[in-house]
This record gives C-alpha cells, sequence and structure tokens, in this order.
C-alpha cells in the first residue's frame, strides 16, 4: 500500500470513529428550526452536512483544513525556483489533515506522472464533436468516456466488500486526477487554437505541466500562476452545487467517473462555475464602454452602481 493511501487508511479510520461518537452522544441533538423559505431556497442556510476540508468565510476567506491561502504559500513545498505552492500538496493536506514534506510532494507528482495516460480513443471522440460544443460539454464526455477503467466499477461486480470501497475510490481518484491537465488542456488547444496540441512535458510537476500544455504563456511566471490558482481553487465547502452534485452521486455507489462528470455538468451552470465566464464577458463589456482596458477604481465602482441601479 502507497504511503499516501496507509495515511488516508487511518485518517480515515480516526474519522469513522469519531462521528461514529458524535452520533452516539449527540445523534438526538436538534441544530434549530427549518423555514419554508429556506426549503423553497434550496436549504439556503441550512445544515445538511458535515464538512470539514475547507472553510470559507465572508471576511477572512477561505481556509483549507484550517489553513489561510497565505499559510499555504507559506508551508506547502513549491516547485524549484517558484514561490507559489505545488496543488500536489494541499492534496496530501485535504486527505490526510497533515502540511506534507516536499519528499511527499515530489511523491504525489510522481504517482500523478505514472497515472497520466489518456486512452487514445478519448481524443478521438473528442475531436468528432461538432467546434462549437462548449468546452464544459467536452469535458464531462471526455470523463464519462473514461469509466470503463474504473477500478471501483470493476471491483464491485467482482464482490468487493463495502470496507474495499474507499481503497477502489482512491485508485480511482487518483488516476483522474492524473489525466485531468492533458483533457482539459487538449480541449482547450482543440476549441480556442485549432487543434495545435502541445505534448505533455514529464519533467514538470502536475501544475507546471498544465501550464505547459495550455501553451498560454512560455514565461515561468504563468506556470506559477497556475500553481497558485490550482491550489486555492481546490475545495470550497462542500455545499455548493458541483460538490455536493458528486456526494450525492457518489452516494449511489456510482464510481468516481459518473460522480465526477455529474459535478462538472453542475458547475457548468451560469449561476456557479460558467458564472466565471459570464463575469468575463462583463468585464470586457465594462472596459469597451469605459474605453480602457485599465480603469479605475472610481470608474469600476461607478460603472458597477449604475448596472445596479438599472436592475442588472
Amino acid at each position: 500500500m502507497d504511503r499516501l493511501k496507509q495515511r488516508f487508511q487511518e485518517k480515515s479510520a480516526e474519522s469513522k470513529k469519531e462521528l461514529k461518537d458524535i452520533l452516539t452522544n449527540y445523534g438526538e441533538k436538534s441544530l434549530g428550526d427549518v423555514t419554508v423559505d429556506q426549503m423553497v431556497g434550496g436549504m439556503r442556510g441550512v445544515k445538511g452536512m458535515l464538512w470539514e476540508t475547507s472553510e470559507l468565510d465572508p471576511n477572512e476567506g477561505i481556509r483549507f483544513r484550517g489553513y489561510s491561502i497565505e499559510d499555504l504559500r507559506r508551508l506547502l513545498p513549491k516547485a524549484p525556483g517558484d514561490t507559489e505552492p505545488k496543488p500536489e500538496g494541499l492534496f496530501w493536506l485535504m486527505l490526510v489533515d497533515e502540511i506534507p514534506t516536499e519528499d511527499d510532494v515530489n511523491w504525489v507528482t510522481e504517482r500523478w506522472r505514472r497515472r497520466s495516460t489518456v486512452p487514445t480513443y478519448v481524443f478521438e471522440l473528442l475531436k468528432t464533436l461538432p467546434s462549437d460544443t462548449h468546452p464544459m460539454t467536452q469535458f464531462s464526455i471526455a470523463i464519462n468516456a473514461m469509466q470503463n477503467s474504473s477500478v471501483f466499477s470493476r471491483r464491485w461486480k467482482e464482490g468487493m466488500n463495502k470496507n474495499e470501497y474507499w481503497d477502489a475510490t482512491y485508485e480511482d481518484t487518483m488516476n483522474l486526477i492524473a489525466r485531468l491537465p492533458r483533457i482539459a488542456a487538449f480541449i482547450y488547444r482543440q476549441t480556442y487554437k485549432g487543434g495545435k496540441h502541445i505534448s505533455p512535458d514529464l519533467s514538470l510537476d502536475w501544475g507546471g505541466n498544465f501550464a505547459h500544455m495550455l501553451g498560454v504563456s512560455k514565461k515561468e511566471d504563468f506556470k506559477s500562476f497556475t500553481r497558485l490558482y490550482l491550489t486555492i481553487h481546490a475545495d470550497h465547502e462542500g455545499g455548493n452545487a458541483s460538490a455536493h452534485t458528486g456526494f450525492l452521486v457518489n452516494s449511489t455507489l456510482s464510481d468516481v467517473y459518473y460522480s465526477f462528470a455529474a459535478a462538472m455538468n453542475a458547475l457548468a451552470g451560469p449561476l456557479h462555475g460558467l458564472a466565471n465566464q459570464e463575469v468575463i464577458a462583463w468585464i470586457n463589456k465594462m472596459t469597451d464602454t469605459l474605453g480602457t482596458k485599465s480603469p479605475s477604481k472610481e470608474q469600476i465602482e461607478d460603472y458597477v452602481n449604475t448596472n445596479l441601479a438599472l436592475g442588472y
């Protein structure tokens, strides 16, 4: 058993016992009333799950396992010559609640490198899609297309004991995460760069290689930005639409591929992940209206207030 899986098993056993104790001692305790407004609003403001890996505070910002973004930038191991953390380090922290060593992070990088090969048929399938197929649709299709390699699905058919579910899920998760940069970069280059793809550089870490395959910039600062971006977007509490959808689907014993694809479909809506796209379009409209790519704080504030007054 590999080192991260061993620690994850130990941590899971501790958490399982802790949860059992909570249910034994406090299972009948009331957490308050639920209003009709909260139910109609999709359980808004209702405590509906136990979530330990991250907490989003409206004033302090997000914390991962209790660590702020600045804490992570200071404590997590970095790529050689970089000032930003490698996402592999946050992955380790999220799973076992430990700040990893540089050796631990290098170990994750190497394991993901070994697991990063994407079946050729996935790329061929993506090439058959209409050119105007939205990138999120392509992403979901590619993830589902790899489901036939699911360790969980295979072992379920072989009669896997429920105490082994976590093990098969771990294997699927490691395989899928390792492949995601290759798939995402392929979709980007296929959609926006005329299908001129960039081969992976296996000497790079997970985030650095993703930046390399995107080909947005050959400068090291883009690799650095990508590492930080992927680190701070790794988890945003379990109550958002995509995370909640993933857990809900996985609770039916659908494997990681089905669950993650479902989460991506929830993320694609204009009130969730696609909001990023909508915001970029709004910013472009603002800069066109103001006639500058570098508006002042006052110009931005006036533009926002005008939009709000018009009911946008």
